[in-house]
């Protein structure tokens, strides 16, 4: 038996988890009751937009501390998220539900089947009202709607009713490229502004088994899933989503499931890919920018469904845009035009190419910054943003946005960026910053006053405020 959220009383509901979670007049987070020793050792702070939590443990205590420190969080984007992909894709939450059960939950494995079940435990004891289902779903977020439905479509013989989306501006760079040798990687984070002014949580995770991880993330998800993280053992990871692509395995495992399990247990790029290839289910395909800081090298990995290649080198560079790499992937699973010079992808990867070799022997932190906060429009030959610049905005205006696919359910854009390098990788460090680091702030309802065909999007769409980059280590106070 299905049941349906009902979103209201969770929002409600919440009362205790905001009161516990909530933050003094002095800007130090409030006293949280410890009646669970669950909650030992973790914390939760806030700073400039962003919420970093700090969660230790075996899976079920990991998760727990996720769903209590988040509940408030994890409800609110669970409120939202339904009429979002039902205005995307046409399918009602249930849809979604019922796939997170029969077909991604079995190919899970038990490690994160225990730390998913205790977000819900942990949020409940907050006071949230959401189950198991909810939470794989959510965790699906970027998998299913892209990825299923399109696939779903084909095979009931029906052009597909929406394409993989085209996110994110990432670089990763070493040896002659970068000031001291060393590697440096950036990415900014390209979604609609519904769910991307939520995607404000800095994780730092100490799991029992594997390596500690810091990334960036949404509340409730137990992966990056834009992704940007660093793992105690060197491993930096980040990506682009490959633009125009068609392809899923219903038999495969989870994406989510399978890239923190990559970034959790890689001791080397060769760990990664392996793990990533491992039950590959075509989900969320990118072109994956990869650093082992013990050695230098950086790679480019990209993953599809039926192809994939690797890239690297310890000397140069690598960047993504949601263009596709290599001929066979782009020929046999995109439906990319590789020809229009004017396309978001193509323009902005000829951006890249062009500061790169601006800033070759420069990049270092505050040149990654600048990289992912560069807003111009090298079609239009002036400052944007707009869908072509690194750092960018994409508004559904009345002129349209014939190559952005995803333009209807927007405004979007870059919604945050983050930037590390070898030294502070180290320190399990990075800058990150929340909101527009291109633009001024994103206000809701002056947005709304000239947009009417976005009603629906009323009580979804929040104001997204530019935020300063700001600095967050592991185990910080």
């Amino acid at each position: 038996m299905h049941r349906a959220l009902t979103l209201a009383a969770a929002v409600l509901a919440l009362g205790v988890a905001a009161a516990r979670c909530s933050q003094t007049a002095a800007g130090a987070p409030a006293a949280t009751p410890r009646a669970d020793p669950r909650l030992d050792g973790s914390s939760r702070l806030e700073r400039n937009g962003w919420i970093y939590v700090h969660l230790q443990g075996p899976p079920d205590e990991l998760g727990y501390q996720h769903g209590y420190l988040l509940a408030q969080e994890i409800a609110d984007l669970l409120r939202v998220v339904p009429p979002l992909l039902k205005q995307q894709t046409k399918k009602d939450w249930a849809f979604y539900r019922d796939a997170g059960r029969d077909m991604l939950w079995p190919k899970i494995d038990q490690e994160y089947q225990q730390e998913l079940d205790g977000i819900v435990a942990g949020a409940t004891e907050a006071g949230a009202k959401f189950d198991r289902w909810d939470i794989v779903a959510l965790n699906a977020l970027e998998e299913l709607p892209g990825y299923y439905v399109p696939w779903l479509d084909k095979q009931h013989g029906k052009p597909p009713s929406v394409k993989s989306p085209e996110q994110c501006s990432a670089f990763v760079a070493t040896g002659a490229y970068t000031r001291d040798h060393r590697v440096v990687m950036g990415h900014n984070a390209w979604t609609d502004y519904i769910v991307g002014s939520r995607w404000n949580i800095v994780f730092d995770l100490v799991p029992a088994k594997g390596h500690r991880i810091i990334m960036d993330g949404l509340p409730g998800v137990i992966v990056s899933d834009d992704d940007f993280g660093i793992n105690s053992n060197g491993i930096l990871i980040t990506e682009t989503t490959i633009s125009r692509f068609e392809g899923f395995d219903p038999k495969g495992s989870p994406e989510f499931f399978r890239a923190r399990k990559a970034l959790q247990y890689s001791n080397s790029i060769d760990d990664y890919v392996a793990i990533m290839l491992d039950g590959n289910n075509g989900g969320y395909a990118n072109d994956w920018l990869l650093a082992d800081n013990k050695t230098g090298e950086v790679a480019r990995f990209e993953l599809g469904l039926k192809e994939h290649s690797v890239e690297r080198t310890m000397d140069g560079y690598f960047v993504g845009s949601n263009f596709p790499v290599g001929k066979k992937l782009m020929a046999n699973e995109t439906h990319f035009n590789a020809s229009n010079k004017g396309s978001s992808p193509n323009a902005r990867r000829a951006r890249w190419e062009q500061v790169m070799a601006e800033f070759k022997g420069q990049i270092d932190a505050e040149i990654g910054k600048r990289l992912e906060s560069d807003a111009y429009d090298i079609i239009a030959k002036k400052d944007g943003p707009s869908e072509r610049s690194l750092c960018g905005t994409v508004d559904s205006s009345p002129r349209g946005i014939p190559d952005w696919d995803w333009a209807p359910y927007y405004p979007g854009g870059t919604v945050q960026a983050k930037v590390t390098t070898a030294a502070m990788a180290e320190k399990m460090q990075l800058w990150a910053a929340m909101g527009h680091p291109c633009a001024p702030d994103f206000i809701a309802s002056d947005f709304l006053k000239s947009r009417p065909q976005f009603g629906w999007a009323r009580g979804l769409l929040r104001d997204m405020k530019t935020q300063p980059w700001t600095e967050f280590t592991s185990g910080m106070k």
